[in-house]
């Protein structure tokens, strides 16, 4: 098995918003023009809560007062390599925004993000981030763009 990549997701909530990202920027990019919330690989060294910070600050110009780590993701997509991402929110931060060099940012209502171009995967985590559900395991199956196979806390999901 390939080396699991390591990753963070942070949606920041403002006004009955999240802070999406629309990946729009690289050519070759998993995640090209599909919307997504801000984040990145870990750096040597850092764990999941100091690279999220990193990455929200890198991308959105924003600080974060209170992350809330919310879940675990794993994403099996061939031939992309597995990843772990560490899911957070946050609705306490500063800062003065700023453009981001992978896509576009742009506040989006809760209830429309589900009309984005966004992964079918993704529908299932913001279903459980809106529920308020405690902190959780997802692993998600893909060929290619179709989601092929889910588990949530070891059981499986109907798709």
């Amino acid at each position: 098995m390939d080396k699991l990549l390591q990753t963070t997701l942070c949606y920041l909530e403002q006004d009955g918003c999240y802070l999406m990202l629309h990946r729009v920027k690289k050519k070759k990019d998993v995640n090209k023009d599909k919307w997504i919330g801000v984040g990145g690989k870990f750096e040597p060294g850092e764990d999941a809560l100091a690279c999220v910070l990193r990455e929200v600050q890198e991308e959105t110009g924003y600080t974060m007062q209170s992350p809330v780590y919310r879940g675990i993701v794993d994403f099996y997509c061939p031939p992309w390599p597995p990843e772990r991402m560490h899911l957070f929110t946050c609705s306490q931060f500063t800062g003065t925004p700023r453009p981001c060099d992978e896509g576009e940012l742009a506040w989006v209502p809760k209830d429309q993000v589900e009309t984005l171009p966004i992964w079918t995967g993704d529908k299932l985590f913001f279903r459980l981030l809106n529920e308020g559900a405690p902190f959780f395991h997802l692993e998600l199956y893909y060929e290619g763009d179709r989601l092929v196979r889910a588990v949530q806390d070891g059981q499986t999901l109907a798709l």
